[in-house]
């Protein structure tokens, strides 16, 4: 990658957080190893390509959005930057962090804002050697903006692979927010547990899961793919930037832990509910079944009575209707007793 070094006039920064500039950059600052980052501009950040400099320690970070066309041109015509950067550009490859001759090239999730259970999801592309890290996406990502405002806050990286190594334990922070929420809203639907069904809880426990499922599935490689590179770490890395990511790849796998573990006990509410709904549809066939029993012996005294022959109990007795009347009332109050009991001992 080429060598960037600082050179020519201070200009002002004109940062925004939704869009880009004309060379689709959405931030870019300038650092010195120990001290807060200073945001420049995209003709600034041109300039920071002389092979010989004198403030050999200082690093960018610069931030474009691959919405804006010009992201990639811009980045081609100023910067030397591996291949397989602008390969993971264009394919949105699946998640993987490896180390080239004179860069690292990480792809990784991250979720964007204003997510919806549709799209929940998101890629950040970065390119990370000793003195520049150029980190891209198309939406807004949370992630990338809490690094932002720890930047911005004035907190100090020595190198680019700390940035990387911060990045990645905004993300852990970001899944421990997720389960958090979810952890609860999952407690108000247990504390409701009864009112749940009618209330939307299991439409609303589909949601969390399905989310939660997505995001372990996404996020779940990533660790692996750190430890994977910090067993063999690269030339590029010191003693310190390796204990920095092997810190930060525990923190981003414990979060990917926590949230298999509210996924889990979402799946297990769901059965209870599941199970509850079962008992309590068996239970309302259960006395739909015993009043269909009871219903067919009057069914058929009335068809026996409605045939009009000679013959019939009662017919000539001026208190027949009454006694058939009263004998009625008395087999259905027995069946009410009986399916009471029967209720009770269920």
């Amino acid at each position: 990658m080429a060598s960037l070094a600082p050179s020519g006039p201070t200009h002002s920064s004109t940062e925004s957080p939704y869009g880009s500039d004309r060379a689709g950059l959405v931030w870019a600052y300038r650092f010195v190893p120990g001290h807060p980052g200073r945001p420049i501009e995209s003709d600034e950040a041109a300039e920071f390509r002389g092979a010989a400099s004198p403030d050999a320690d200082t690093f960018l970070w610069l931030h474009f959005s691959l919405s804006n066309a010009s992201s990639e041109k811009w980045l081609r015509e100023h910067l030397t930057l591996p291949e397989a950067f602008y390969d993971s550009l264009r394919d949105n490859p699946s998640t993987r962090v490896e180390a080239l001759d004179a860069a690292l090239v990480a792809v990784i999730r991250d979720v964007p804002f204003f997510d919806t259970e549709e799209g929940s999801d998101a890629t950040v592309v970065l390119c990370v050697d000793q003195r520049l890290m150029v980190s891209a996406r198309t939406k807004q990502l949370r992630s990338v903006d809490r690094l932002r405002v720890a930047v911005r806050a004035g907190a100090p990286f020595q190198s680019p692979f700390a940035l990387l190594a911060h990045l990645l334990r905004d993300q852990a922070d970001v899944l421990v927010e997720i389960g958090r929420e979810a952890t609860a809203q999952i407690d108000t639907i247990e504390d409701r547990f009864e009112s749940a069904l009618v209330s939307g809880g299991r439409r609303r426990l589909g949601i969390i899961r399905r989310r939660l499922v997505r995001l372990q599935r996404l996020l779940a490689p990533e660790p692996a793919a750190l430890f994977r590179l910090l067993n063999q770490p690269s030339h590029l890395l010191g003693e310190t930037d390796v204990a920095d990511l092997r810190r930060s790849a525990e923190e981003l796998s414990t979060a990917v832990s926590d949230i298999r573990a509210v996924i889990e006990r979402v799946r297990i509410l769901q059965d209870e509910l599941s199970a509850q709904l079962d008992e309590a549809t068996n239970r309302t066939l259960y006395v739909l079944t015993i009043l269909t029993a009871f219903a067919v012996p009057f069914e058929a005294i009335s068809q026996l009575f409605g045939m009009g022959v000679g013959g019939l109990p009662f017919r000539d007795n001026p208190y027949g209707f009454l006694i058939v009347f009263l004998l009625i009332v008395g087999v259905i109050g027995l069946g009410a007793i009986l399916l009471r009991r029967l209720s009770r001992d269920g």
